[in-house]
């Protein structure tokens, strides 16, 4: 699945080659550009119901995300459950829920986004679930690139692709990436 899922990546032209910095401030050599991926609705559509798949089982109340990158996700991860999909979204200080959105005691939430590298929009969105005595059931992303530093959220982390994607301190760049102008194709 994981091959024929990074082919699709490739044929989308989500999956990007070069010099790219990331939202965590690391450099790295490849970007999974989610958005060209997901702008096609029928590939969100199969590639979010083959992950609702691996979360069903938790039998979750409903879904949240972070925005940006993850609103397609919990959309279609949600659509795919049956269950209700709400975001976070940034403000000056981190995430934050608005828009009226209201998290239950007890409520079960999966955690749905895009890409994670060290996750940290990920447990933004876990301490606004576990702060409104909410509950995490599991994390679930399309693209697990934390390689052999993959977060510990808690809970559940499920994935459809795990990939060793090299990154980089600003400080410390092979000299093919000093050579290269960054570009930061991500949300901000």
């Amino acid at each position: 699945m994981s091959e024929d899922l990074l082919a699709l990546f490739r044929k989308t032209g989500a999956l990007l080659d070069g010099h790219f910095v990331l939202r965590s401030g690391l450099h790295s050599r490849q970007f999974f550009q989610c958005a060209l991926l997901l702008q096609h609705t029928d590939v969100a559509a199969r590639v979010c119901g083959m992950l609702a798949d691996k979360v069903r089982g938790v039998r979750p109340d409903a879904v949240i995300s972070p925005a940006l990158g993850g609103i397609i996700v919990g959309q279609e991860v949600g659509r795919a459950l049956g269950k209700r999909h709400i975001f976070a979204e940034k403000d000056a200080g981190g995430l934050v829920l608005r828009r009226g959105f209201k998290i239950a005691p007890n409520e079960r939430f999966i955690v749905a986004e895009d890409v994670v590298t060290l996750g940290g929009r990920v447990q933004q969105t876990i301490d606004i679930v576990r702060e409104n005595s909410g509950i995490v059931a599991a994390v679930a992303v399309i693209v697990d690139r934390s390689g052999g530093n993959r977060p510990d959220f808690g809970c559940p982390f499920v994935s459809l692709i795990e990939m060793n994607v090299e990154t980089f301190d600003a400080n410390n760049l092979p000299p093919d990436l000093e050579k290269t102008p960054a570009i930061k194709p991500g949300s901000k």
